[in-house]
């Protein structure tokens, strides 16, 4: 369903414009993330199972207790409490969750399931002439202030998002505008809703379902709801937003008619998540999602807990303490009551540093090892995006090589192998593995295969060597230099026959004058051509031959005969390779031109086919210029950008081994490293790339909610692109077909046979490259159950709980 999930901090701006949109494309490292991209499956359908199961430590609820407080670390404070506003976020999807009422929740599989806190029933009761749900609402059903859940709500959200109304500043209005009308059934408590065409993904709509005073007039709906919520309709209420302090607090709803919740009050604390290590060693959270390095600490304190080691001698054993050896101990304690007064100052100082290091280290280990990490797979994948607008990806053949060079086994392995998580590629833009959607259509694009890239980029005319070739129809030289050398060849002519006339007048008798005219002739023929005398052609089979050979022309293409052009000495050609590599540097930063840069200035290398004097010992060709590719004299170098905040080291690497891969079979990559904060606003959605990482999410209704991932781009009328959200800016007419198509049908399989053609279309077109899975890893207290990595499926707020102690007798019992 369109539900936003989970998502990690910030979304990006959107134009006026892109209103209608809804950002959710999410840094791999933890800028942003959201919902889980499958298909509707009937109840009967078992499906295959997930990757990775949800652990959340899941009990009855007669084994959790009544009452507490749970702390969960949030990214931010919400900017908005209205999540289909543009700037909404996961913790307004989180409180959502918690205080709205969800028509339809996601299980274990990702598949929608019908919420009988607030429906009876829901299905389609007509399909011609138009297709008509019918919705009987359950009768316990209330407001926060005791109004009926009814008609009027759904008729104010059509409204508000129909996208009819532009004074409503929506950021995503998908099948809603499908919507004809809605009307009351035959009592309160029933909702008619008629489609003016055909849809699929009707379970998507109306969750979450705000208030009609919230949703009735776009001066409620654009800035009331971005501060607080007039009424609510869930297990707990909306209390307090404490903006100085970072808290927003959550309470148990005294009108809740279902399951109580267990929990009195949830606080979502704002915590970075590079201070979450710092805050779960100091007790300040419950529950938390963390990085690896945060979740191997904690595994680390558990393991030295189970072998009785306290905080202090792990401190000894790993942390501050361990490089302190008995020798060390005894060199600082005597400087430190030696007799020089300055150094034993410094070391006391020194030490006293030390031990305060190891005494909070070994304090955190002791907190810390009150928690447990719970993993499993995050319902959103990591691709590579390859933007496709311009440059060298604008072609299909390049795309699809740099796909075939991409090694993604190794890849996820690299990423999930270390966390003892599933490290299967995703064959799937559109459904995540143990969805019924899901289907492997990644053979329509093909697996890792170095000789294919390097073909494709052949075919496409990217040659080793090519950086150096002249485009097709350019001449050596320019016309203004051929004009010069003509004009100072006839001055040097002009020269010669002064000092010839001279001569002639000094000089005495026939044979001084044909002496003259001799050596008039030699100076003519010097001046006309060139010596080749004590020269030779490095690499000539005939040492005894110092004639002057025709050297090809290299052009686009290839070589042309039956020119006269004469190769620099090795000396001027290294200086000529130097300007051409320095100019490639200073124009990509990186890649063959500079690499080039550095190996010409090498004193031993020359250039094959130079003329060198006789004895001088062939050069060897600089390995970079022939495994570099190049086109008409420009070298394939792509820009990769990547995040460079704290929380993107995992993602950093896996850009490492991506360009290390690309590299082998000859494409270049100038890696850029941008803040957190303008990657995705200013180089992802700006299409400021060539390549770069980020995380598509999760829906259980791809038709609905990918179709403007992967729509094909169109011109707008101010000459831009409008890109939707497919901000790799590839796309076909005919997977925005198979998508609408998708979405109009009623039935279920011939729905989910569309979505994996549409997959397939996607593969081959090379846009982006699904590599893995995110893992999710949450630190939780110990005694926390029903909480921690829920994987595809919705939290169910209410049963969150701490687990009630065992009784005496039921621990003797255990034993």
């Amino acid at each position: 369903m369109s539900q936003i999930g989970a998502p990690r901090g910030r979304t990006c701006s959107r134009s006026p414009r892109s209103r209608t949109l809804r950002s959710v494309a999410t840094l791999t490292s933890a800028v942003l993330a959201v919902t889980v991209l499958a298909g509707c499956s009937s109840d009967d359908e078992a499906g295959e199972a997930p990757a990775a199961a949800q652990d959340n430590a899941p009990a009855a609820r007669d084994r959790v207790a009544d009452g507490g407080t749970l702390r969960w670390a949030v990214d931010a404070l919400p900017t908005t409490l209205n999540t289909f506003q543009a700037d909404a976020d996961g913790t307004t999807a989180r409180i959502a969750g918690a205080v709205l009422p969800a028509l339809y929740t996601l299980d274990e599989r990702g598949r929608p399931r019908l919420n009988p806190d607030y429906l009876e029933s829901a299905q389609v009761v007509e399909t011609e002439p138009k297709q008509v749900v019918l919705y009987k609402l359950n009768q316990q059903a209330v407001w926060s202030d005791g109004r009926e859940i009814g008609a009027p709500d759904f008729v104010a959200q059509w409204r508000a998002l129909s996208g009819r109304d532009t004074a409503y500043w929506t950021a995503r209005n998908s099948g809603y505008e499908r919507i004809e009308k809605i009307e009351r059934g035959k009592n309160d408590l029933e909702v008619r809703v008629t489609f003016a065409k055909p849809y699929a993904d009707w379970q998507s709509l109306f969750t979450p379902l705000y208030p009609k005073q919230v949703m009735g007039s776009p001066n409620s709906f654009n800035d009331g709801a971005r501060t607080t919520l007039k009424a609510t309709a869930g297990p707990f209420l909306l209390k307090t937003i404490d903006r100085k302090s970072g808290d927003v607090t959550l309470a148990r709803n005294p009108r809740w008619w279902g399951q109580s919740a267990k929990l009195d009050t949830v606080v979502l604390k704002a915590v970075p998540r590079a201070d979450r290590a710092t805050a779960l060693a100091a007790g300040t959270l419950d529950l938390a999602e963390i990085d690896r390095s945060a979740a191997e600490r904690i595994a680390l304190a558990l393991r030295d807990a189970r072998a009785g080691r306290n905080g202090a001698q792990a401190a000894a054993a790993h942390g501050p303490g361990s490089a302190i050896t008995p020798s060390k101990a005894l060199k600082s304690w005597a400087l430190a009551h030696g007799s020089d007064d300055d150094k034993a100052a410094e070391v006391k100082a020194a030490r006293k540093k030390n031990q305060e290091a190891i005494a909070r280290y070994a304090s955190a280990q002791d907190a810390l090892a009150k928690y447990v990490v719970r993993k499993s797979l995050e319902p959103a994948y990591t691709q590579l995006s390859l933007n496709g607008e311009s440059g060298p990806l604008a072609d299909e053949r390049v795309r699809r090589a740099v796909a075939r060079a991409i090694n993604r086994q190794e890849l996820a392995e690299s990423v999930l192998g270390p966390l003892g998580l599933p490290a299967k590629p995703p064959g799937s833009h559109l459904a995540l593995e143990g969805q019924a959607a899901y289907a492997d259509s990644s053979d329509a694009l093909g697996g890792q295969d170095t000789k294919e890239a390097q073909a494709l980029l052949a075919d496409a005319g990217w040659v080793p060597g090519g950086a150096l070739q002249k485009p097709a129809g350019t001449k050596a030289g320019s016309e203004a230099e051929k004009e010069a050398e003509k004009k100072a060849a006839e001055k040097e002519k002009e020269k010669e026959k002064e000092k010839e006339k001279e001569k002639g007048e000094k000089a005495e008798g026939s044979t001084g004058a044909r002496k003259a005219e001799g050596s008039t002739d030699a100076k003519k023929k010097g001046s006309d051509s060139a010596s080749d005398e004590g020269l030779y052609i490095v690499g000539d089979d005939k040492p005894g031959d110092r004639r002057a050979v025709p050297a090809p022309v290299i052009g686009a293409n290839g070589p042309e005969s039956g020119t006269d052009v004469l190769a620099p000495a090795p000396a001027a050609a290294r200086e000529s390779a130097a300007l051409l590599a320095r100019a490639e540097a200073l124009d990509t930063g990186t890649g063959s031109g500079a690499r080039a840069a550095q190996s010409v200035a090498k004193p031993d290398r020359g250039v094959a086919g130079a003329y060198a004097p006789r004895g001088t010992a062939a050069p060897v060709t600089a390995p970079e210029a022939t495994k570099a590719l190049g086109k008409d004299g420009k070298a394939l170098s792509l820009r990769f950008v990547l995040p460079s905040g704290p929380g993107s080291e995992s993602l950093r690497a896996v850009g490492d081994r991506i360009v290390r891969m690309l590299d082998a079979v000859g494409i270049r990559t100038e890696v850029t490293k941008v803040s957190d904060d303008s990657f995705f606003k200013d180089h992802v959605a700006s299409g400021d790339y060539d390549l770069a990482l980020y995380s598509w999410p999760a829906s259980a209704f791809p038709a609905t909610d990918a179709r403007p991932i992967f729509a094909k781009p169109e011109p707008a009328s101010d000459g831009s692109l409008l890109v939707e959200q497919n901000y790799s800016r590839v796309g076909t007419d005919r997977i925005d077909q198979l998508f609408d198509q998708a979405a109009g049908t009623l039935d279920e399989e011939e729905a989910r046979e569309l979505v994996r053609q549409a997959d397939a279309r996607i593969w081959a077109a090379a846009g982006s490259i699904p590599l893995y899975q995110r893992p999710q890893l949450v630190a939780a207290r110990a005694d926390l159950v029903n909480a921690g990595a829920w994987g595809l499926a919705a939290p169910r707020y209410q049963d969150i709980g701490f687990k009630k102690p065992e009784s005496s007798k039921g621990a003797e019992r255990n034993r």
